[in-house]
């Protein structure tokens, strides 16, 4: 472990590394994806590393030396509750300690179509700072516009644009009906079943 300026920076070895690990490389924190160690007939055997940006989600491969040292990212990962949603952003809590935070819209991006109030979701801190908040993978959630339905089709291949109480477009099969409540995959954008 490193001591700079009064805060610890941990750093691994490349034998350490392992998928999943947070790792912190040009000021950037990053999530390891994928790992391939190779030794070459002739040289020093080495790590080829895909690593995913937290900040832009861009995934990039590095290669390491087997004696290099990476440091781990000061990331911390919580579970918070919407409390609501303002003109500028949503205030999220925390069940535990009940400390509120807002994170703007800029911090959202698309995944302000899924803020619903009382929900749980996953929030992840980048040295105090907040980088990204994950919806739940399924949501229930109310259709507030759309076409009316078709009886005798419930072979659900045939789709129809809705617009669901966030304000979130998605797809849904035509014998679905505006009001009625439906679960959405938050990760696709899909729509799962009714409720």
């Amino acid at each position: 472990m490193l001591l700079t300026r009064g805060v610890i920076v941990a750093s691994v070895g490349m034998n350490d590394l392992k998928n999943g690990m947070k790792v912190e490389i040009d000021k950037d924190p990053y999530v390891v994806v994928g790992l391939d160690f190779v030794k070459p007939g002739k040289g020093q055997a080495f790590t080829r590393a895909k690593i995913k940006n937290l900040l832009t989600s861009r995934v990039v491969e590095k290669t390491f030396k087997s004696n290099d040292k990476i440091d781990l990212a000061d990331v911390e990962e919580s579970k918070m509750r919407l409390l609501y949603v303002e003109n500028d952003g949503a205030v999220f809590m925390d069940d535990e300690s009940f400390e509120q935070i807002t994170v703007g819209f800029d911090v959202l991006g698309d995944k302000k179509q899924w803020l619903m109030e009382e929900q749980l979701y996953s929030m992840t801190f980048f040295k105090g700072n907040i980088i990204d908040v994950t919806p739940p993978i399924f949501l229930e959630m109310t259709i507030a516009e759309t076409a009316p339905g078709l009886r005798g089709d419930t072979s659900g291949r045939a789709l129809k644009p809705a617009v669901l109480e966030t304000g979130a477009k998605i797809q849904i099969p035509l014998f679905v009906d505006e009001g009625e409540k439906i679960k959405v995959d938050t990760r696709t954008g899909e729509y799962v079943s009714r409720v």
